[in-house]
C-alpha cells in the first residue's frame, strides 16, 4: 500500500488571470472614485433639495438624500442596510471568483457592481444616508453607484444570455 499524496499544487497565474483581476479591481476603484467625487461636488455646490438647472429640464441635478434603499423603501434602517450590504459584498466577491461563464466582461461587470455597492456603503457609514442627485422626471433620483450596479447587472444578464454557451465556468483561485 502506497501513501496518498496530499500535496496541493497552487493554480498557475496566467497573464489572462492577472488581466481579469486588474479589470475587476480597477473597475471597482474607478466606480468608487467617480461616485464619491460626484457626491462631494453635489453636496458642495447644490443645497439639499435644490434642482439645477431648473425643474423644466428633462435631465437635471437634484440634491436629495436617502436613508433607505432603492425607491425609498426601508427608510431609517441604516444598520440593517449596512449588514445586508456587507453580505451582498461577500456574494459579489464570490460571484467574481466563481463566475457562471468565463468572459472578459464578467470582471468588469462584477467590478461595477462591487464599486457601486461600496460607494453607497461609504455614504451610509460616513453620513448615515446616501446622496442622490441624477434626476429624470419619470424615474426616482439616483447616483453614480446606483447606475453602476444596474449597468453591471444588465451586462451580466446579457452576457450570460449570449455568451455563456460559448465558454465553460471558470474558477479564479489566483486572487
Amino acid at each position: 500500500m502506497r501513501p496518498v499524496d496530499v500535496t496541493h499544487t497552487p493554480p498557475q497565474r496566467t497573464p489572462a488571470s492577472g488581466l481579469r483581476r486588474s479589470l475587476f479591481w480597477a473597475t471597482a476603484a474607478l466606480v468608487i472614485t467617480l461616485d464619491q467625487a460626484s457626491k462631494v461636488l453635489v453636496r458642495t455646490l447644490i443645497d439639499r433639495g435644490d434642482i439645477w438647472p431648473s425643474a423644466d429640464w428633462p435631465v437635471r441635478l437634484h440634491h436629495l438624500t436617502n436613508s433607505g434603499a432603492a425607491f425609498g423603501i426601508l427608510q431609517n434602517q441604516n444598520s440593517f442596510l449596512i449588514v445586508t450590504t456587507l453580505i451582498g459584498l461577500a456574494a459579489i466577491y464570490f460571484y467574481y471568483r466563481f463566475p457562471p461563464f468565463d468572459h472578459v466582461i464578467v470582471p468588469i461587470a462584477v467590478g461595477m457592481i462591487l464599486g457601486g455597492a461600496l460607494g453607497n456603503l461609504l455614504d451610509r457609514l460616513s453620513l448615515g444616508e446616501v446622496t442622490d442627485f441624477l434626476d429624470f422626471p419619470i424615474w426616482p433620483t439616483f447616483n453614480v453607484a446606483d447606475s453602476s450596479i444596474t449597468i453591471g447587472i444588465v451586462i451580466l444578464i446579457l452576457g450570460y444570455a449570449f455568451l455563456s454557451s460559448r465558454s465553460e465556468p471558470a474558477a479564479h483561485a489566483d486572487d
